[in-house]
């Protein structure tokens, strides 16, 4: 009996294992599939196409900002290496001078050393600190009033050659720091760029159709308050052009010899500016289909400022390179009062700028991708205005 129940046990035990395990191998297939589960359950839902248009306009005006960064930073790198290509220039004429100065006072030097005076001289070019040598009255009493001269220049001189070394030290190090900030907005700007592209290159045909039908609907819109701006811009000028009329109307004859002066002045004013407007136009004009390239002043490719700087000095105009301090130049008009050739800016950190030709309606270099064109004003958020000169 006992040599059966001992046959019995581990038959037993063979047949209870493999229920342990399958029992096991479920448990941990519902348990991996309720976490799975649970893992995918809270995963975000695809944006809509009208989500994915603002985050990409957003990443271009974004590129837009690092641009003039980079614009600035690059001009401020330019102006610094021309500081420190100067600086460098200035020592280098010092350490000359002081060089022929110490030719000069080695030739003294050799005099005395024929003449048997050797002693003071070559103690002072011997010396540790000639400086302190010099101080000594017994010296300054032997030497010629020539001497003395060669003597107070070489000590001039080396103090300019030392400052100078300062100076140019110190322009190296903020062309250094410029330099940096450069490539810093470059990265900027291609990491903004880039998430842009990534964005658009995941719409599937139908969203990029989609997407097309909300730049024509944003344009449109856009050109509608252009046309608004156009008529009450047209009404104001009629308005205008009666209220000159009804007061030329009711001047006496023979009077006026003052207003007529003062006319005179105004519209001499008006047509030196309509002039060079002109001659900013038909250039921006003749730009038109050249491609938007961050960081391009021309001439096959402009980004936005870039675009209105090299306009405006066909005119004779010399504006500074970012919209940050275009916007500082000339004169501040209101939208209703907007001229041809006056300056648009967009967006509240200033990032964008366009050249306005009349009719609520600009020409401007929009962004990558995207050729210089003539669009509405409206199309973005305006900033300000301003009158270059």
């Amino acid at each position: 009996m006992p040599a059966l129940a001992s046959h019995r046990k581990p038959r037993t035990r063979v047949r209870t294992t493999p229920a342990v395990g399958l029992t096991t191998a479920a448990l941990a297939s519902v348990t991996l599939l309720s976490t799975q589960s649970a893992t995918a359950a809270p995963s975000e839902p695809k944006p809509g196409i009208e989500e994915v248009q603002k985050k990409v306009d957003d990443l271009y005006r974004q590129a837009g900002t690092a641009t003039q960064h980079y614009n600035k930073a690059k001009t401020a790198s330019a102006e610094q290496r021309s500081e420190v290509d100067a600086l460098l220039e200035a020592a280098a004429k010092r350490a000359d001078k002081l060089n022929e100065t110490r030719r000069e006072l080695g030739s003294y030097a050799a005099a005395q050393y024929r003449s048997g005076s050797i002693a003071p001289t070559a103690t002072f070019f011997l010396a540790d600190d000639p400086q302190a040598y010099f101080d000594q009255d017994q010296l300054m009493a032997r030497m010629t009033s020539r001497q003395q001269k060669a003597v107070a220049d070489f000590r001039t001189q080396q103090k300019e050659a030392a400052a100078k070394r300062v100076e140019a030290t110190k322009s190296l190090e903020a062309l250094t720091a410029s330099q940096e900030s450069l490539r810093t907005s470059k990265q900027q700007v291609q990491a903004k760029l880039t998430e842009a592209r990534s964005l658009l290159s995941k719409l599937t045909a139908e969203e990029k159709a989609r997407l097309a039908e909300l730049e024509r609907e944003k344009e449109a819109e856009a050109r509608r308050k252009a046309e608004e701006l156009a008529r009450q811009q047209a009404a104001a000028e009629e308005k205008a052009e009666e209220a000159a009329k009804e007061e030329a109307a009711q001047e006496e004859p023979g009077t006026g010899t003052g207003t007529g002066d003062t006319g005179g002045s105004g519209s001499g004013s008006d047509s030196g500016y309509a002039t060079k407007a002109e001659k900013v136009l038909a250039f921006a004009a003749a730009q038109i289909g050249k491609p938007y390239v961050w960081g391009a002043t021309g001439p096959s490719s402009y980004d936005c400022s870039g675009l209105t700087q090299a306009a405006w000095k066909e005119a004779g105009v010399d504006l500074p390179r970012t919209t940050w301090d275009q916007v500082e130049v000339g004169t501040r008009v209101a939208t209703a009062d907007l001229r041809p050739g006056d300056l648009v800016f967009f967006y509240d950190d200033i990032s964008h700028v366009g050249i306005y030709k009349g009719d609520g309606m600009m020409i401007h270099a929009p962004k990558p991708g995207a050729n210089v064109r003539e669009e509405s004003i409206y199309y973005m958020p305006i900033y300000g205005s301003v009158r270059p000169a």
